[in-house]
């Protein structure tokens, strides 16, 4: 299956943009489908997800950390690993003090997180400009 795309300017430095998708322990703030998310130690965290109506578990590997630059992972092999992504996020500094987000991903679900890729991207620059806004969503 082949990698999806997409991007997004956040009206936030780099520096700020970076920091929070390092908290992922936030994320289920701004991806509805994730349910659960753990920090495990500094390369590796694990989620619960729920999709189609079925929850699924997976742990992930940091692969990559280049700071304020880019984050890439990838699902380590086990039960339901074959539902998951690997992928790649970047950031860029824009001469405005906005950061462009660049998302690659590797979908997994015949592709149902990329479709839902573009989402999750509008909701993090919501989350990131506009704190609070995205509560409904948990």
């Amino acid at each position: 299956m082949s990698a999806a795309q997409g991007s997004i300017v956040v009206r936030a430095p780099i520096g700020n943009v970076y920091r929070q998708w390092q908290r992922i322990e936030d994320f289920p703030k701004f991806i509805p489908a994730l349910k659960e998310v753990q920090k495990l130690d500094v390369g590796h965290f694990s989620i619960v997800v729920s999709l189609n109506g079925k929850r699924h578990k997976a742990v992930f590997e940091i692969m990559l950390q280049v700071p304020e630059r880019r984050v890439a992972w990838r699902a380590l092999a086990g039960r339901h690993s074959e539902h998951f992504v690997s992928g790649v996020v970047s950031f860029t500094s824009q001469p405005d003090q906005s950061t462009c987000v660049i998302l690659k991903i590797c979908p997994g679900f015949d592709g149902a997180v990329s479709r839902r890729m573009h989402s999750y991207l509008r909701n993090f620059k919501r989350f990131m400009e506009h704190p609070g806004v995205l509560e409904h969503l948990n």
